[in-house]
């Protein structure tokens, strides 16, 4: 049974804010969220013929986003960006007062791969099959994974008291 780009639609129409969540736990930025969401829609209506069960639209598209949003920090990461410090000695009114929140900083701090697993499992409430197959890995590389992001959180949460 094939799915219809009306089902995407109503699908993607319902489930914005979920999309936008998890675009933006990877940028940290409103409109390259809003931007990875729009390419995630437009990949979805793209690559339609992919998803052969309606009822793995949640992980299919999940993982549109994932992809995404990995895609974009790489090729920033190819950019030379101006340093927050900077920007902000340019505009000292602009600070952001809760940009110093310690679970952010250590999920910041933690590797793309386990911080991906924390966000789908914890942020995003998914199951960890679910977390698995939208990353593409066994379930058990999943599971040991995330032990092993928790308890590198543990010790980064630890050293920033």
């Amino acid at each position: 049974m094939s799915i219809s780009k009306k089902q995407i639609a109503e699908y993607v129409i319902e489930e914005k804010e979920n999309h936008y969540r998890l675009a933006y736990s990877y940028v940290r930025n409103v409109d390259d969220a809003l931007d990875i969401v729009q390419e995630s829609i437009y990949k979805a209506f793209s690559s339609i013929d992919s998803l052969k069960e309606p009822k793995y639209m949640k992980t299919w598209y999940y993982r549109i986003i994932v992809n995404n949003a990995i895609d974009f920090l790489r090729k920033r990461k190819r950019l030379i960006l101006v340093d927050d410090e900077v920007l902000a000695s340019y505009n000292p009114a602009m600070d952001d007062s809760y940009q110093n929140f310690d679970l952010q900083k250590a999920l910041n701090d933690l590797p793309e791969k386990y911080r991906s697993i924390i966000i789908l499992r914890y942020f995003e409430d998914l199951k960890i099959e679910e977390v698995a197959e939208i990353l593409g890995r066994n379930v058990n590389t999943v599971k040991t994974q995330l032990y092993t992001a928790l308890e590198k959180l543990r010790i980064n949460i630890n050293d920033l008291e």
